[in-house]
């Protein structure tokens, strides 16, 4: 079995649609330092089926870019399941892109579940639900996984005011895969390191994790927001708490950023901030990136 990272962007995508920051200036010059990338999306799959982790927009053109997902017969895909680790528009708009009567399963934790499924715009899909009960291992496709708790938030259509955004209670999850020759976490959005957290890291052999943001402020220094990481539910890489010292610690073989937001430096290569990374051990994903499970 592989896993491979469809997409590796964060929300909108490299570069965002309506965005000339410095770096989407790059991509959107074709500049080879700033390579386009699709929104955050995962496949797992065998020479039997394929797992999907998150049906981001660009769904489609995934898809298409990834010839182990190609039909293999008149409406006959080769994808089985579709593991939703939270409710955000940018992991459950393309489910909208898979509905042409291609029968498949859509698991989730329970809130994920509720903000999806009683929404009548899904209703067209030919797909049934399987509420993940956290921690415990359950069979999909040719595959065992496993859903756990992740601190983070409701998504952003349910925010109201004053939305909690380390909330431990299921809206945002991570995937746990284990195999006979390792294991591997998938973790495309996290608030702060709970418990959890650092216990299926600690524990893996290939972690992929949330890295949208360098740092908290990037937005708004760049006069792109006035959210920062942290508001939006993702801690950022450096500073106070960052993720960066804490993967460059854990004993995984492989440790790999995704879910990178069009305003992190990272995605420039030869950057400061992409040698800092590298230099600590970390990799970054790219669309594309297969890794051997």
């Amino acid at each position: 079995m592989k896993a491979v990272v469809l997409g590796s962007a964060a929300g909108g995508g490299f570069p965002q649609w309506n965005c000339r920051c410095a770096n989407c200036a790059l991509a959107w010059q074709r500049d080879p330092r700033a390579p386009w990338r699709t929104q955050s999306s995962l496949a797992l799959i065998d020479h039997q089926a394929c797992v999907v982790v998150n049906a981001s927009p660009d769904i489609g053109q995934q898809l298409r870019a990834t010839p182990s997902l190609w039909p293999r017969a008149s409406r006959h895909s080769p994808i089985e399941t579709v593991v939703l680790t939270s409710a955000e528009i940018d992991h459950v708009g393309g489910l909208l892109s898979l509905r042409e009567r291609h029968a498949f399963e859509i698991v989730a934790l329970a809130p994920v579940r509720a903000a999806v499924a009683d929404n009548p715009m899904f209703q067209p899909l030919s797909a049934g639900w399987m509420t993940a009960e956290a921690d415990l291992p359950i069979s999909v496709a040719s595959c065992e996984l496993t859903l756990f708790h992740v601190p983070g938030k409701v998504p952003l259509y349910l925010e109201g005011t004053d939305p909690i955004t380390e909330s431990d209670a299921g809206e945002t999850g991570g995937v746990a895969v284990s195999g006979p020759n390792g294991s591997f976490v998938y973790i495309p959005g996290c608030a702060a390191l709970s418990d959890e957290v650092r216990r299926r890291a600690e524990h893996a052999d290939i972690i992929l994790f949330d890295g949208t943001l360098f740092d908290d402020d990037e937005m708004r220094r760049a006069d792109l927001g006035e959210k920062t990481g942290r508001r939006m539910g993702h801690m950022p890489m450096t500073g106070p708490g960052g993720s960066l010292d804490w993967l460059a610690s854990l004993p995984a073989r492989r440790k790999i950023y995704t879910h990178i937001n069009n305003t992190n430096p990272v995605l420039i290569a030869g950057s400061p901030e992409r040698s800092c990374v590298e230099n600590a051990g970390v990799e970054i994903a790219f669309d594309g990136m297969e890794i051997a499970l």
